[in-house]
């Protein structure tokens, strides 16, 4: 069995549109349309069992229906095609209200949130941010965060290493983190600055983005170092291929042991599955 930690879709009605624009500003080309059923199509390609699907909350009126789709869409039993969709829920920084929202997403049975600070124009060590966090992993809720850059926003970088240590001081003094998810090792195009500054805490990485990108050695390196019972395989798809992502993180030196590891058992204990 595979976990897929970092998966996104879109309502049907909106896939195209969604993915050709994204194309456009990341100028990358999607290796599925965005709808769930060609990311189901993806999975029994590339023998992913469960997909983790990442909802992006851009506007604060949007939580109602984005969260609905999210509850939708899951099913944590494995379907007839063996085939688990586990969506997370998503909030904006300027919700009214993020803690009655974080309790609506916590009462409608989604296992986590998804915080993107590039889409969501706010910086990760904003007292928002660490608001919405502190009470998210206090409800038990996983947060999943998109760390470093963005291939459709280059420049405008929310979340380094370095305000990445600084929210991590303000929200977690003395208390675990073990319910954070620092998407794309850290930090996407800034893997030294993670390497520096984050590998070795106490909170989850995912690979998303990053396998067929850094260095192998670097990400071994990386990995190992933070402790290979934090890291999660994930790919980012539509944006990476779970079939070549697969593939590939069994070619680059990891040991039978911590491939286990990494492909299924740290998801499998994160989300709770039996």
């Amino acid at each position: 069995m595979i976990i897929d930690f970092h998966t996104h879709i879109f309502p049907d009605k909106i896939a195209h549109r969604a993915v050709c624009n994204l194309e456009r500003i990341g100028r990358v080309a999607a290796y599925t349309d965005g709808t769930l059923d060609d990311l189901r199509r993806s999975m029994k390609e590339s023998h992913v069992t469960h997909s983790v699907v990442l909802p992006i909350v851009t506007k604060p009126e949007q939580f109602r229906h984005i969260n609905e789709f999210a509850q939708s869409i899951t099913h944590e039993a494995p379907d007839a095609d063996g085939l688990s969709i586990i969506s997370f829920g998503g909030i904006h920084p300027d919700s009214a209200n993020y803690k009655e929202e974080l309790r609506i997403i916590k009462r409608k049975g989604l296992k986590g949130i998804k915080l993107h600070p590039t889409y969501q124009n706010t910086y990760i060590d904003d007292i928002r941010y660490e608001h919405i966090i502190d009470y998210a992993t206090r409800l038990d809720l996983i947060v999943s965060i998109h760390c470093g850059r963005d291939l459709g926003y280059p420049e405008q970088v929310y979340a380094t290493p370095e305000r990445i240590r600084r929210m991590l001081r303000d929200v977690f003094p003395g208390r675990s983190a073990e319910k954070l998810v620092l998407a794309h090792l850290g930090g996407h195009d800034m893997e030294n600055e993670s390497e520096q500054l984050l590998v070795g805490g106490n909170y989850y990485m995912d690979l998303a983005y990053v396998l067929r990108l850094a260095l192998p050695e670097q990400i071994l390196r990386m990995c190992r170092n933070h402790g290979v019972e934090k890291i999660l395989f994930a790919t980012d798809s539509p944006w990476s291929g779970q079939k070549e992502d697969v593939e590939y993180i069994q070619k680059i030196g990891f040991t039978e042991s911590e491939l286990e590891q990494i492909l299924y058992k740290n998801g499998a204990k994160l989300l709770g599955l039996s």
